[in-house]
């Protein structure tokens, strides 16, 4: 009997602390601001999985590296510096002047094949005033080259070999590239042929002032892949393997490379190369003003509303942009749609185009914005093709540069591009000698070259200067 009275007891407490339990739950609420915590509501932990979706190799260079190597040329120049020297004495008696010649000058670059029959692009300073250019393939082929154009205001020169069926890059399109995107430098630094490196895009429209001809077209990709001496005139490319740019210059203060590099904007290139087939020179579009970038001060100064633009700081009078309408003052904010916000991006649009091209150039005035027509026109103020010179005396000319005159001491003259049969050859002028007189007439310009010989083309007298720096004067018996 004890033991049930136990039992039951035992039962009925339980049973009574159930029924209080469940009492409690329905009576008394849970407090309040109390939640449950887990780790799965944590922000900032993530999952670490890889997405089905996830491609590992798209930042694999080996393609775009592997098919641009093939393409890529090691450029080699060889310029022959003549020394001269007066010899009365021997003049007298030989009626020449004594002639001595120094060693031949090495030179080394890079070039991009462009196309299957052998047209290839370098940089103009790569082959300017070289006597031979010969190219090498990756293959190991060496071939001789002719020089078909050279665009100093670019630092673009386009190379021609008889080959067919050669590997080439093709174009890309340098307006679409983006800050931080990977492109591909491949070149021949130090004469270590097919060698690539690897960089981001860190910016665009760059100006480094390192051009010296009048109608200069700056406006480089800057990118971080290495470059080094020989590496100028081979290609940057994207990683789909297309040519967005020729490599030129590097920012060092000891020739070696300290992080900066810069390449000219395919899409200039495309342009000078398709005027030098076609015409034979490129088709500069002039617009006929000088331009400044916009800045805080400018804009405080001329109480713009808004720091964009590029500043038109003089018209030139009678030029494309004057006859439209354009005034000293305006900034010019785009042209065909494309935005300008620094002299840089002005010329390299403009490059692009050719004299007699319409553009239409929005533009603000007071504040207030208005649209222009514009009619582009050729560097001698017509809307005509401009064509090269023929053959003078045997020879093609390019006006001085200021980088030239400042080299060799001298306010004007004209360098010596091209050599053909001819009286200069004759008297053993060369590519890269610079005349200053002709028939005791001073040259400034090519025009002048045939004004001074007259409708006869008779040669009297000549003088100039030799690459070298040392002078020469000829006078020739009538």
């Amino acid at each position: 009997m004890n033991g049930k009275k136990i039992l039951g007891t035992i039962f009925t407490a339980i049973l009574g602390g159930l029924i209080a339990v469940f009492v409690f739950s329905l009576f008394i609420n849970e407090p309040e601001g109390l939640t449950a915590v887990t780790p799965n509501d944590t922000p900032f932990v993530k999952f670490t999985n890889l997405p089905a979706n996830y491609n590992a190799d798209q930042f694999n260079f080996t393609y775009a590296a592997e098919n641009t190597v093939h393409a890529v040329v090691h450029v080699k120049t060889l310029t022959e510096r003549r020394f001269y020297s007066r010899n009365p004495l021997y003049e007298w008696f030989y009626g020449e002047p004594d002639r001595r010649r120094a060693e031949p000058l090495l030179g080394f670059g890079s070039g991009v094949i462009i196309s299957s029959d052998g047209y290839i692009v370098t940089n103009h300073h790569v082959i300017e005033d070289s006597d031979q250019i010969e190219v090498t393939l990756n293959d190991k082929r060496s071939f001789k080259v002719k020089l078909v154009g050279l665009d100093p205001s670019t630092d673009i020169a386009l190379l021609k070999v008889d080959e067919k069926n050669l590997p080439y890059i093709r174009f890309g399109n340098s307006d679409e590239l983006r800050l931080g995107e990977w492109v591909l430098a491949v070149g021949n630094p130090f004469n270590l042929t097919s060698t690539v490196t690897a960089g981001i895009v860190s910016a665009k429209g760059r100006n480094l002032g390192i051009l010296s001809d009048r109608y200069k077209v700056e406006s480089f990709i800057q990118t971080d892949a290495a470059l080094n001496r020989g590496n100028s005139g081979g290609a940057l490319v994207n990683i789909k393997g297309e040519l967005v740019g020729i490599n030129s210059a590097i920012i060092s203060p000891t020739g070696g490379y300290a992080g900066n590099s810069f390449a000219i904007p395919v899409n200039i290139v495309k342009k000078v190369i398709d005027d030098l087939k076609e015409f034979g020179t490129v088709q500069r579009a002039i617009l006929g003003v000088e331009i400044t970038d916009v800045t805080d001060e400018l804009a405080k100064e001329f109480d713009l509303d808004k720091i964009e633009g590029v500043y038109i700081a003089n018209v030139t009078e009678g030029g494309a942009a004057e006859n439209s309408g354009l005034k000293t003052g305006d900034i010019i904010l785009a042209i065909n749609g494309v935005n300008m916000n620094s002299g840089s991006e002005l010329t390299e649009n403009l490059s692009k185009y050719r004299p007699n091209d319409k553009v239409k150039i929005l533009i603000k005035r007071g504040n207030k914005r208005k649209q222009f027509e514009v009619v582009l026109r050729n560097m001698k103020g017509t809307t005509n093709v401009v064509r090269p010179d023929e053959l003078i005396l045997g020879g093609k000319f390019v006006e001085l540069t200021d980088k030239d005159k400042t080299r060799f001491g001298i306010d004007y003259g004209v360098k010596i591009t091209e050599l053909g049969e001819g009286k200069l050859k004759d008297l053993g002028l060369g590519r890269g000698v610079i005349i200053t007189s002709i028939n005791k007439n001073e040259i400034k310009r090519i025009g002048d070259i045939r004004n001074s010989l007259g409708s006869g083309k008779s040669l009297n007298s000549i003088e100039g200067v030799q690459p070298n720096g040392t002078l020469f004067s000829y006078e020739f018996k009538r």
